[in-house]
């Protein structure tokens, strides 16, 4: 690696970052989402085309994940950041000017596709361009501001939603939210990008079958990729749920909010410390988990206000072990194939994703969604221990 003055490294990251924390902003700053499932429901849509349509949404992502991410190493990793949003804005526009369940199903089928671009290509375009600036090793700390910003625009547009529902109706929140899309667009035309080395030496078919190559060759390329489900789908799942555990505390309707509010403010510490973590040993990952999984199971178990406040604690572990599992993976895969393991683990996130919401409704039948969450910290204790039981893996 070349020698890059420090100054010039200062300015690069200075750039990368302020286009990084606004794209990652305005991607989640989209005012639909705590009400689409009402302006379906407005629609007449009766429970199970609602449920069809998340379950179509779910099957664009896993069928375009890995495909998009070669996608991006072949040809551009920006293109697809700027891409993403604009199918997504389109999707948007067609539930606001045609609500109807085709509108619907085809608004899902861009959003899973603007989703897809995105997964893989983010990681990849930022860590390249941290290490071509000699800053690799503050790729953790980078993205764990990056997800913070996302997660404060989640809980500015849960605020918002509301009120601007009151205002101007679905079509001022979806006109709010499809501006968003389109200033995140704007911005990820400015994030900095030199060519992906897998544009200059291959196709997309041949990057995606190098890309397949190396998860099955390589242990540690394998291990970090197995890492990322383990860590990032079983809170990230759970998250869905949230609502509800609060709800069975017994606090009044309009104090609820204040809690996910609270819960969500805590989490977003999680990311925040991904810098200051970057260098956790394996035991100490193993320990985060398993402190995480604890403080989650006795929240869930008190069935009171104040056990909501370990549950936001844990999930504060979570979101940091999430943002440290995926610096493990980036530090472990190749340069020209770097989309393409990055959305294979997002993939094998959003398929174990689904398994968790399958075996929290059986769960949720038998006892309550305490019980569900208080279960639901078993996977992260077996996680721990397979970390501490497993061999060292190299950092590249």
């Amino acid at each position: 690696m070349t020698h890059t003055p420090a100054r010039t490294t200062a300015t690069g990251i200075r750039r990368l970052t302020a286009t990084l924390y606004s794209y990652a902003f305005l991607n989640d700053f989209i005012l639909l989402y705590p009400v689409y499932a009402l302006l379906f429901s407005d629609a007449g849509l009766p429970l199970w085309q609602i449920s069809s349509l998340f379950a179509l949404w779910s099957l664009t992502g896993v069928l375009l994940e890995v495909p998009f991410g070669a996608l991006a190493d072949a040809v551009s990793r920006r293109l697809a950041l700027w891409l993403g949003p604009l199918l997504t804005a389109t999707g948007f526009t067609l539930w606001v000017l045609i609500p109807s369940y085709g509108a619907f199903a085809a608004g899902f089928v861009l959003w899973g596709a603007g989703g897809a671009l995105s997964s893989g290509a983010l990681e990849a375009l930022v860590y390249d361009e941290l290490e071509r600036l000699g800053a690799a090793g503050r790729y953790a700390h980078v993205m764990g501001h990056a997800r913070a910003a996302g997660l404060v625009a989640v809980v500015a547009a849960m605020a918002l939603a509301g009120p601007v529902l009151t205002l101007g109706g679905y079509s001022a929140v979806g006109a709010a939210s499809v501006l968003a899309c389109l200033l995140a667009a704007a911005a990820a035309t400015r994030l900095p990008e030199q060519p992906p080395p897998a544009a200059r030496s291959g196709s997309w078919a041949t990057t995606l079958r190098a890309g397949l190559a190396e998860a099955r060759a390589d242990r540690s390329v394998r291990t970090a990729l197995l890492l990322v489900p383990a860590v990032g789908a079983v809170w990230g799942a759970l998250d869905e749920y949230t609502p509800l555990l609060v709800q069975g505390t017994g606090v009044a309707e309009h104090t609820v909010p204040y809690l996910l509010l609270m819960i969500w403010a805590t989490t977003t510490t999680g990311s925040l410390l991904a810098g200051a973590c970057s260098r956790l040993s394996q035991n100490g990952l193993a320990v985060l988990l398993a402190g995480a999984a604890l403080a989650l199971a006795a929240g869930a178990a008190l069935r009171t206000p104040a056990g909501l406040l370990l549950v936001a604690l844990a999930f504060a572990g979570f979101q940091l072990a999430t943002v440290l599992a995926d610096a493990r993976l980036q530090d472990r895969i190749d340069d020209q194939r770097r989309a393409t393991l990055t959305s294979l683990a997002s993939l094998g996130t959003d398929v174990t994703t689904v398994v968790v919401y399958a075996a929290y409704t059986a769960v949720t039948s038998a006892t309550s969604h305490h019980a569900a969450f208080a279960w639901a910290a078993l996977p992260y204790l077996v996680t721990a221990l397979l970390i501490t039981g497993g061999r060292r893996t190299p950092t590249k």
